[in-house]
């Protein structure tokens, strides 16, 4: 097949970016190396738009948070990554969380029922000279193709560090111990299994993660840093006695029913807590959330089966550790995320800096979209920066400091600010503003065939 455009990389980013141009009539060429026999070091399947660190897409509310407003606006969209994410979707309180292979599974049979969409399952080791091209790789893009953005580029590409956290079997933990429970349970349902411990237990726990044995260091990934909203449980440990206490291991409005009577010397309140969220819609599989980590696998299943509850724990997948890669993009890239010095190749998702799979995704379905507009000959106009989907791209084009530029999750921080609205009111006039002023723009989008 003849193609408008090709899109190299099948992700989350890719995978979205095809959708809105297949939509809209326009001929792709998606190339995904795995599939191949090639995967990269974090991927377990050649599935396209695998999930490999959490299963979560975070908050789902899009009146106080703004990664749920990202949500709010990408449906609006029509998003292909959040239209799988419905039909997956596992239990979580007020988060939106999926199981991941029936997520993977959704994409791929969405994508394949456009007939003007070819999935080609091969390695791309070089960027094109020519022809519309959105590369949309990951942080985690091929050694030879790397090599070819930073020769394009002119610049080396900044890196950082990303963990997976370890899968638990459900059947495995001790609910004799352990307990069902959303923070505070405000109405929520109860989407949590929380592993209580004292203050004896946590103290020896955080002992052991600091001096667990950890994962030795590749030459390539000397000097690389870590990026905070994926640190590992064991740095974190590293910062202070305390600092997991205030972080993933919080027990703030988690009241524990075991200990629910007068004489448990631990009173009600758990000094730390372990949590654990449904992975699968099974509920077979329990991932611990914050645990992301480096610590070697026999390092992790000694200290983990220490968490009371979990003595007798099987684990599906331990944790693991990848190193990242993304673009100085406010300095490489133009406003409508073109290399500046070759304004045929545009990227999308991860490697332009963004962080989380809905920042990427969000990201492949702008990239989808601009290049749509300028294949029908539209002239593209960028979402207001009132927006979460304009925030987010008004930070990756220019906003951002570029002598300081790391990866970034959609915040409030990002918005144009309203210093007039007291500032308990401001999350809420945020997205009122937000949604008030996205339909406009959606008016501008090249439409759907």
């Amino acid at each position: 097949m003849t193609y408008d455009v090709h899109i190299i990389g099948g992700g989350l980013a890719g995978s979205e970016a095809a959708w809105q141009l297949g939509r809209r009539g326009f001929k792709v060429r998606m190339s995904e190396m795995r599939g191949t026999g090639e995967r990269s070091p974090a991927h377990q399947t050649d599935g396209l738009a695998e999930l490999v660190c959490s299963n979560s897409f975070r908050s789902d509310d899009d009146e106080k948070n703004a990664v749920g407003l990202l949500h709010h606006e990408m449906r609006r969209c029509d998003s292909l990554i959040m239209g799988a994410a419905a039909k997956a979707e596992v239990p979580a309180g007020s988060a939106l969380a999926v199981d991941r292979d029936v997520f993977s599974v959704e994409v791929e049979a969405r994508l394949s029922a456009l007939p003007n969409v070819e999935i080609v399952r091969e390695r791309i080791d070089t960027l094109p000279e020519s022809g519309l091209t959105l590369v949309a790789t990951g942080p985690l893009t091929a050694e030879a193709l790397a090599s070819s953005i930073g020769r394009a580029t002119g610049s080396d590409s900044l890196a950082f560090f990303d963990a997976i956290a370890p899968i638990v079997y459900r059947e495995t933990i001790d609910m004799d111990v352990c307990w069902m429970a959303s923070r505070w349970d405000k109405g929520e349902t109860k989407d949590y299994i929380n592993c209580p411990m004292d203050k004896q237990q946590y103290l020896a726990f955080h002992q052991g993660l600091v001096e667990g044995e950890k994962t030795a260091f590749k030459e390539w990934e000397a000097n690389t840093p870590y990026f905070d909203g994926c640190m590992p449980i064991e740095v974190m440990a590293e910062r202070g006695v305390d600092t997991l206490r205030f972080g993933p291991m919080k027990p703030v409005g988690l009241d524990n029913p075991h200990w629910a009577t007068a004489e448990h010397p631990n009173g009600r309140w758990p000094y730390a807590v372990v949590q654990l969220r449904q992975d699968n819609k099974l509920g077979t599989l329990w991932n611990m959330v914050g645990f992301q980590t480096k610590l070697k696998h026999a390092e992790q299943v000694r200290l983990f089966r220490t968490i009371p509850g979990l003595e007798k724990a099987e684990f599906a997948r331990l944790g693991g550790l990848h190193r990242n890669t993304f673009l100085n993009s406010p300095v490489l890239l133009d406003r409508q995320l073109r290399l500046k010095t070759a304004p045929h190749i545009r990227f999308a998702g991860q490697i332009t800096g963004c962080e989380g799979y809905v920042e990427s995704s969000a990201v492949g379905l702008m990239a989808g979209l601009m290049t749509a507009a300028e294949l029908a000959g539209r002239e593209w106009q960028a979402p207001p920066r009132t927006t979460a989907l304009g925030a987010l791209l008004s930070h990756i084009t220019g906003d951002a400091e570029a002598d300081s530029y790391q990866p970034m999750n959609v915040n409030f921080g990002l918005f144009p600010p309203l210093h007039d609205v007291k500032k308990k009111q401001r999350k809420e006039a945020y997205t009122e503003r937000a949604k008030a002023d996205i339909g406009s723009w959606l008016a501008t989008l090249t439409p759907a065939a």
